[in-house]
Formats: structure tokens, sequence, C-alpha cells
């Protein structure tokens, strides 16, 4: 009995009405043929809705479908249009991942040059833990109306680069549409800063609009790589020749996929992509997770040295994030036995962005940017190279105060990547690994792609990098200071609990000039500074 009734149940109705429905429509019809024509369309729809039930009933990969046919795809439905429902009706101006509709909006109100002033008070909850602020001046100076700039380049740098201390960070054509590159690329012209090509390679597009470039290149050596993907010298140094090119930088790590390589299946790999990248056609385009061109720190440091003499005395440097404290500490200890110091190093941290990566990598593996930026800082200074050596940060960076803060523990300049994309249009769709972007920022489908009007978003690209700066000249002088070079961990608070407070140069205490040389006993670096060997990036026993 209880089987006989199923049909009746409230997982079977919607089912069972739709084929009562068709089979008494197509009734009705035969015994009316008069009527027949204005029944035929919702005869369409409800026969079509009981061969999907029959379909669901029959099919064996969704358990649900099974038990619910046709009403479980509303399920799906919902499902789909879940994040857009959540991001439209229900966040508010601080939710939002991994930027809050807040950070969001005031990126595209700088980029229209709209405006970017918020009444009534602050939404933050002052006294939350890990809470931070910057702190003021009685005394505030003039805003200044330089463009902040820092010069990168060591001693053994013939060609040194005078960098914005705001850039566009390493997104890589392939995982941005050309448009996008042309957009963010002329932008940069227009600003007079610098745009990272990622590890994809120097594109055309990159070489159309002609701003400055930092040539990224990783462990795929895309643009500069031999058929069998080892490193090409003359490669290298033909595209690194260009008076475009100002830096040369190489990949280590990537912050949201520290570790773990990558491949474009033989499919994806287009004509284009195989010219600019240097790989063959229906093979997949392979990044491995780790480099061939060198296995130790010292051979690392010597890559580096070439990298600057191919490149024509140009500043070389690297990117990683931080991963065991020890391996970069071995680099550090490579750096003094050979004498080999690298222009500059960008620290990526694991808030950083990516088109895909493993969801245990992006919220588990790597170290945070600021920890990261901090440890390199203070590594620096331990071995008496801080002074010859930029340093970079890059991570999660869209606002002024982003960047100040990391300043302020030891950055140089900051990149931005997410930042830069929101100022393209980018409304955090989260569907870049999918090549569906709404925006037509990352995606490689030309119908797509073409949504992104050049013209219109390089004034955004450049509105953005312009607002941004004048927003950090504010703080910097509300501080009392004139450039963001003078920022100190003892310029910045942060609340660890409703009564307690401390200071950045509490939470992030420095070394002292040569201190790792000298031995240290600090517990940041002691035992890691033990175990780092420059010959290998094991740790001693």
């Amino acid at each position: 009995m209880e089987t006989l009734l199923l049909p009746f149940s409230p997982r079977f109705i919607v089912l069972t009405i739709c084929a009562v429905l068709t089979a008494l429509l197509i009734g009705i019809g035969l015994a009316d043929r008069k009527i027949f024509d204005i029944l035929l369309i919702p005869i369409v729809i409800f026969g079509a809705l009981t061969l999907l039930g029959i379909r669901d009933l029959m099919q064996k990969g969704h358990a649900v479908l099974r038990n619910y046919p046709i009403s479980a795809h509303i399920r799906f439905l919902l499902e789909e249009i879940r994040p857009e429902m959540r991001q439209y009706f229900f966040e508010s101006e601080k939710d939002g991942m991994p930027f809050s509709r807040d950070i969001r909006a005031v990126v595209y109100q700088r980029a229209k040059m709209q405006l970017d002033k918020r009444p009534f008070g602050t939404q933050e909850d002052v006294y939350r833990e890990g809470y931070e602020w910057m702190h003021h001046s009685v005394s505030p100076k003039t805003r200044a109306e330089e463009k902040f700039r820092v010069v990168v380049g060591g001693p053994d740098c013939k060609k040194p680069y005078s960098a914005s201390v705001f850039n566009i960070s390493a997104m890589s054509f392939g995982a941005l549409s050309p448009n996008a590159v042309r957009a963010l690329n002329a932008g940069a012209k227009m600003g007079g800063f610098a745009h990272d090509t990622g590890e994809g390679g120097f594109s055309p597009y990159h070489a159309e609009m002609g701003g400055d470039i930092i040539w990224e290149i990783g462990s795929g050596y895309f643009g500069c790589r031999h058929h069998d993907g080892t490193f090409d010298p003359e490669a290298f140094a033909r595209v690194a020749s260009a008076d475009q090119i100002k830096m040369v930088e190489l990949k280590i790590s990537q912050g949201a996929k520290p570790g773990h390589g990558g491949v474009l299946p033989a499919a994806k790999v287009s004509e284009e992509i195989s010219k600019i990248r240097g790989v063959a056609m229906g093979e997949d385009c392979i990044s491995p997770a780790s480099h061939r061109a060198f296995s130790t720190p010292i051979g690392m440091m010597q890559f580096v040295a070439e990298m600057r003499r191919l490149s024509g005395g140009k500043p070389a440097g690297f990117k990683l994030c931080i991963g065991h404290p020890w391996e970069f500490l071995a680099i550090c200890k490579a750096m003094i036995e050979t004498g080999i110091y690298p222009d500059f190093i960008v620290v990526d941290g694991n808030e950083g962005g990516t088109g895909a990566a493993p969801l245990e990598f992006m919220d588990h593996l790597g170290m945070p940017m600021r920890e990261g930026v901090n440890f390199v800082h203070n590594a620096l200074i331990g071995i008496n190279a801080r002074d010859r050596i930029k340093l970079g940060a890059s991570g999660k960076i869209a606002t002024a105060f982003d960047m100040a803060r990391a300043m302020a523990i030891g950055a140089d300049w900051c990149n931005s990547a997410r930042g830069f994309m929101f100022s393209l249009g980018c409304i955090q769709s989260l569907s870049c690994h999918t090549d569906r972007c709404p925006t037509g920022v990352a995606t490689q489908d030309p119908t797509r792609a073409r949504a992104l009007y050049v013209p219109l978003k390089i004034d955004r690209v450049h509105n953005y990098h312009h607002a941004t700066l004048h927003s950090l000249a504010e703080l910097i002088a509300a501080a009392g200071l004139e450039h963001p070079q003078q920022l100190r961990p003892i310029h910045f608070s942060q609340r660890n609990s409703t009564t307690e407070v401390k200071s950045f140069a509490q939470l992030y205490p420095s070394l002292r000039p040569g201190e790792l040389l000298e031995g240290t006993e600090d517990p940041r670096f002691r035992d890691a500074w033990r175990m780092a060997r420059a010959e290998t990036f094991q740790p001693a026993p």
C-alpha cells in the first residue's frame, strides 16, 4: 500500500502532477481537435518536465534527483545563484571574502574618480580582537605632492629602476584576457608605474601598450625555454634586452599555491599561447613545482646573477612565499658565501590571489604576507644586506592603509593584483577558473573579453593608482611623516583583547644589524639559522 502511495508523496508529487497534466491535456486535445493547437505549448512543457523526471529517476549520479525528481533541480538552481544572492542581498559592507563589499566599492569609486568618502562613522568594531589602526600626529605635515618612488638596484646593477611604491602584481596572459592585459599595461604607462607579467610570458599585449614591465620567469621558463622545457639563456637575453622591461624576476613560489605546479591541458594550448610561451601545440603546457635550472641556494644565487647579466645589468630578484624558515636563511647564507645579492625580493603571502588552486593550498599552506615580509626584512638586517636589497610586498593589498601597514613592517613597495582587477571591473564572481568571467577580465573567451572596453579601463587603472597614492600621502601626512619609507612598526597598533593593545613594535620585534652573523638568541631565527646551509635547501640535522 505504501508503495502505491509513493507517486503522491511530497518527493514524487511534482513528477506525478506533470505526468497527469500531460496525459490529461493530450486527451482533451485529441477529444476536441479545435483546441489542440492552443494546448500544444502546455503539452510540450509538461511533457518535457515528465521526461526530465523520468530521467532523474533512472540516472545514478545524483541521489537527491532520484529521490526528488524535477523538484531537486530547484536546489541546484539556488545553489548556482547562492553567491550572487549573498553578495547582492545579504552581505553587509564589511562582509564578503576575499574582499569585503566596502573594499571593492572604494576601488570602484577611485577607479571612476567618484566620491569615495563614507558618512556617519566607522562600521568597524574598534574593540574587537585583531582591530588595527595607524597613529596620527598632533603636528601633521602638509600632504606631499610627489609620486612616491623607490630606486631598485644594488651595487651590481648597471640599470637601476625608479619604481612606484604601488605596482601591478603578477598576473599572466592566459589567466587574464588580452583586453585586460592591454588596459593594465596602458594604465601603468599613463601613471608611471610597473606591470608584472606573471609567469605566462611577455606577450604582444604587454608590448603593444609600452608600459614598464617586470618580467617574471617561473619554473616553466615560458618565453625563454628550449623545446624540452629547460632554460634558454639566449632567448632570455633576447627578450630581456627590450627597453620596456625594467626588471627581471625569478618566481620561486606563489602565495596562493606555494609548492604547487600547474598544467594547461593540450586542448587549451592555442596557437597564440604556444607562440608566447614557447610550448608545442598538442602537448600539455607544464609548469613544474620546482626549478630545473638550479637545485641549491648557491645555484639559485648564481642563476639570479645570470639573469642580471643576460638582461644587460637590469635589477634582478626573486619572488616567494615563505615556507620553511631555514630555506630562506639558507638563501641568505648563499648570498654571503657567493657575494651575489639580488636587487630585490618580493614576498607573497598565502592570502594572495590566484586563478585556481586546491582548497588546502589556498587556506592552509604558506606564511601570511605580513609575517613573511617582516621575517625577510629582519633576516636581511641580520646579515647586513637590507640596505642593498629592496623588498616588495604582495598579498591582499588594495588600499592605502594596506600599503602603509606593509611598509611599516619592512616593505619598500607594494604590489596589487586583485585591486587592479577591481579597477578593470571585476565583480568578485569567483569564476576565474571557469573561463566564464562575467566582466571579460579573467577569460580567454573572445566573446566575453570584448565586454572589457580598453580605452575606458585604461583611465580607471590609472585613476585607481593615482587615488590610492593620494590617500597614502594623506595618511603619511596625518602621521607627521613625509614619505612612506619613514613608516615604522611604532606607527601601528593592534588590539589583542578588549583590554590589551600592542604596538607593531612589540608584535614584530627587529633584529640588530648583523645579529645573525654574530649569533642570535631570537627564537624566531636561532634554530632556523643553525639548520640553514648554503649548499642545500635541506636542514642540517
